[in-house]
């Protein structure tokens, strides 16, 4: 914080609070941030591993003692993982918090497929919760493996299977053998965004046909962006109602969907305080999320659908 900028930010707590100008306690609160501000400036985040892979640039960044997996495509660079090394079991980033909502909808999975690895917060989370689940990740870059591997403590094993390819060449097969999980994760980000080709109703149906009876789906999505309107309506299109679970501390909007009607408040409200205490070591504040979901119709119902034929990339440049 700059002292004019501290002078003016003490100037507006004298005026709420009817303090002498800049007194004594006002100088120590303005010290105290602009030290905390130069010690932020301090510790900014280093990179400690760059490569250029086949699809992205991969940046491993640290900073104190929390790393992050970034890809850099162009002028966009996002935080796709991050990892606090003083607590590695705690999700470090809301989303993947988010994204755990989906037990919900399905509390006991015993066969999961995630779409994207990242750093293998995901994956990891739900092999801990549930050690007896066969999941299945689908990961198109060699490079993000052996990134999360390296650097983010992911292990694959005997349950915890991952399939370098193509997400849509695996789903395509995949569903020619008909319903086989009970709990589907979309998390499939660029540096830009989810790829183009991973948001058609045509790749959702081959999710759908995928989700078992009793299956739960949870995709990553932006809570704002110019593609809202034709996801929206496109995963209505395929999956029919599903909530929506978008948090003021988040620019991701989860969406959740099955094949059955949405559960009830009171039976989320249930399954939420039976989970509590599984997910508190992840810092999943899931008994708050029941009261968030909505099925509130928030786009334009004349948006076109996303499909195979139409999937305009390019709506997200400039954002």
């Amino acid at each position: 914080m700059k002292p004019a900028a501290c002078r003016t930010w003490a100037a507006s707590v004298q005026r709420r609070q009817r303090l002498r100008p800049f007194a004594a306690s006002q100088r120590t609160l303005c010290g105290l941030a602009l030290a905390a501000a130069l010690a932020a400036q301090g510790a900014a985040a280093e990179v400690i591993h760059r490569e250029r892979s086949l699809y992205q640039t991969i940046l491993v960044t640290k900073q104190a003692s929390t790393l992050c997996l970034q890809f850099s495509q162009r002028r966009m660079q996002r935080k796709q993982s991050c990892l606090d090394q003083r607590r590695p079991k705690e999700m470090a980033l809301t989303y993947t918090k988010m994204m755990m909502a989906a037990l919900l909808l399905n509390p006991s999975p015993s066969r999961a497929l995630i779409i994207g690895l990242g750093g293998g917060t995901l994956p990891m989370a739900l092999a801990a919760l549930h050690p007896e689940a066969d999941i299945d990740v689908v990961e198109i870059d060699p490079a993000v493996v052996k990134v999360a591997q390296r650097y983010f403590g992911f292990t694959a094993g005997d349950n915890l299977r991952v399939h370098v390819q193509d997400a849509r060449v695996f789903t395509r097969r995949a569903s020619q053998a008909g319903p086989v999980y009970d709990l589907i994760m979309l998390d499939a980000f660029g540096a830009d965004y989810i790829p183009e080709h991973l948001m058609t109703r045509e790749f959702l149906r081959e999710v759908l046909a995928l989700l078992q009876e009793n299956g739960a789906l949870a995709a990553n999505t932006f809570a704002t962006s110019k593609l809202y309107d034709h996801e929206s309506v496109t995963y209505r299109d395929v999956f029919g109602s599903f909530f929506n679970l978008r948090l003021r501390q988040s620019g991701n909007r989860i969406i959740l969907a099955g094949h059955r009607a949405l559960p009830s408040l009171m039976t989320l409200t249930a399954r939420a305080k039976a989970l509590a205490a599984p997910l508190a070591p992840y810092g999943v504040p899931i008994q708050d999320y029941p009261a968030r979901f909505s099925t509130k119709i928030d786009w334009d119902v004349g948006a076109r659908l996303l499909t195979d034929q139409y999937a305009p990339a390019n709506l997200l440049q400039g954002e």
